[in-house]
């Protein structure tokens, strides 16, 4: 059984075979002479046309060197005479040049559209006086004029050439057009080989639809079948014909296996569909959360920004003369831009964490001492507000953590327990050991958080009191750091309310202690 591609090779080689054998015979035998007849026939067309114009000038009276020469008219546009616009077309159209003794006159005049007038005239009054003894054959010859093939020893080439006289018998010319004009001889073949083509293909399309009919039944079948389980119609079978190729049986049993796995894998498709549109829900959902994102940077960037243009552009029209004044205005200016640098500065941590660019290092290390520095880093910000801590933990205590990460959260919890601790102004830290994770909390006095603020606390740029935060420069992007390097340590972290204050804690890894 042979496979279809081997049958289609066959046939394809086997009528280009015959296509090419038939388009080089008739090129080898039958084009020259067929591009020699073509020349004739503008020849001869030239001579019948001119013939019949001259005549025609005749009868209006109108003479050959009228009927050649070129006026203006009222408007200065140059008018050819009808003669001379013939001769010209039929020049350029047949690749003929054409020159014309008009005998008619006292002086005989010369009419030319060749470079080579002098040796056009001179081979023509050899011809008309029998002088010429070279190279040529004579194809037609008629009562005024004949045709020839000439060999031009000067010009290399085989002309055809067209002389005598027209019918008034007072007007000699000669005609030359060469044969081997590769322009002309291109367009000529091309029109030729058109013809042939033409018939060629439509032989070939008429066999190659007889010789695939029968080749072309199977993929119907395979076709139908397919339109079957289109319509999923997985019952449908494929079953081997007389005709069928290698491929197709092939084909036929893979569509039926194609078939059960379809049945099966029908169910999937709903599930994945489903799974499908909540993805398309979190999407959603991710989308407006990068919208409010953009919206939150912006409104945090509005304001520095717009101060520092203000007290920038004061500088500028030289509103602060005295040194004072110059310095308040730099120090806004230092301090906005600070603000905004913090900002994109946790911003970028922030992003660093939540696409995990920002890989945790995991190391055990001592927590009591990493809080104790954190507290010594302190000082000064814990005295400028008169604020008491008490840390009364003394022994070492190790945890398995990112050591840095960690020390940005402990610094978190206790810059944002100095900025809105109150009344008594205590900070309280405490760790305690539950199994095998370590609770560290830090406590400061002072108003409790309204228990609608509470789940927001860790939503990017959320502020409870944006008036008190935008005093100390807070950009609500610290606790929302904090939740990410906990969940990049999968631990927890919280916030709880007091009678006198409010608590934020988070665990430790502290097995093998």
């Amino acid at each position: 059984m042979k496979s279809i591609r081997t049958r289609l090779t066959l046939v394809f080689i086997g009528m280009m075979t015959v296509m090419l054998a038939a388009v080089w015979g008739v090129n080898r035998w039958y084009l020259v002479t067929y591009y020699e007849s073509q020349k004739i026939k503008s020849l001869n067309d030239a001579y019948y046309s001119i013939d019949q114009q001259i005549e025609k000038n005749e009868k209006m009276g109108i003479s050959v060197e009228e009927a050649m020469c070129q006026r203006q008219d009222e408007q200065g546009n140059v008018i050819e005479g009808n003669l001379q616009q013939l001769i010209r077309n039929y020049s350029d159209k047949a690749n003929v040049s054409v020159v014309m003794i008009d005998n008619s006159t006292a002086e005989p005049t010369i009419y030319s559209t060749s470079r080579d007038t002098k040796f056009l005239k001179d081979r023509m009054d050899r011809y008309i006086f029998g002088w010429d003894r070279g190279r040529f054959e004579i194809l037609q010859e008629y009562d005024n004029y004949t045709l020839q093939k000439t060999f031009d020893p000067r010009r290399n080439g085989m002309y055809l050439e067209s002389w005598g006289f027209f019918s008034d018998n007072s007007t000699a010319f000669i005609m030359s057009t060469p044969l081997s004009s590769i322009g002309e001889s291109v367009e000529l073949s091309n029109r030729f080989l058109t013809y042939v083509g033409f018939f060629t293909i439509l032989i070939g399309a008429v066999l190659t639809y007889v010789i695939t009919r029968h080749m072309m039944l199977p993929i119907y079948k395979a076709a139908s079948l397919s339109e079957k389980m289109s319509n999923l119609d997985f019952d449908a079978r494929y079953e081997p014909g007389r005709y069928d190729t290698e491929e197709l049986a092939i084909l036929g049993s893979s569509m039926n296996t194609l078939s059960e796995r379809l049945r099966e894998t029908i169910g999937e498709l709903k599930s994945a569909n489903n799974q499908l549109q909540r993805d398309i829900e979190e999407k959603t959902r991710i989308d407006e959360l990068r919208k409010e994102f953009i919206a939150n940077v912006s409104h945090e960037l509005k304001t520095p920004i717009a101060l520092i243009q203000g007290y920038a552009e004061g500088l500028q029209e030289g509103m602060c003369e005295d040194k004072e004044s110059r310095d308040y205005y730099c120090e806004v200016i230092v301090d906005e831009a600070a603000k905004m640098n913090q900002m994109v500065r946790q911003l970028l941590t922030l992003s660093s964490l939540e696409n995990g660019s920002d890989k945790t290092v995991m190391e055990r290390f001592d927590l009591t001492e990493l809080i104790r520095g954190v507290l010594h880093a302190s000082e000064i910000l814990l005295a400028q507000n008169k604020i008491t801590v008490s840390f009364d933990v003394s022994q070492p205590v190790y945890v398995w953590a990112d050591e840095f990460k960690i020390e940005q959260v402990i610094t978190n919890y206790l810059s944002n327990a100095i900025h809105h601790a109150a009344g008594e102004k205590r900070i309280i830290i405490r760790m305690e050991k539950q199994g095998d994770v370590v609770r560290v909390s830090v406590f400061n006095t002072g108003e409790a958080i309204p228990e609608e603020a509470l789940p927001n606390l860790w939503t990017k740029f959320y502020k409870v009191d944006k008036a008190r935060t935008r005093a100390y420069g807070g950009s609500g992007i610290g606790l929302s750091i904090v939740k990410a390097i906990l969940d990049a340590h999968h631990q927890q972290c919280g916030v709880e309310n007091w009678e006198n204050g409010v608590e934020f804690w988070f665990t430790m890894d502290g097995a093998n202690q």
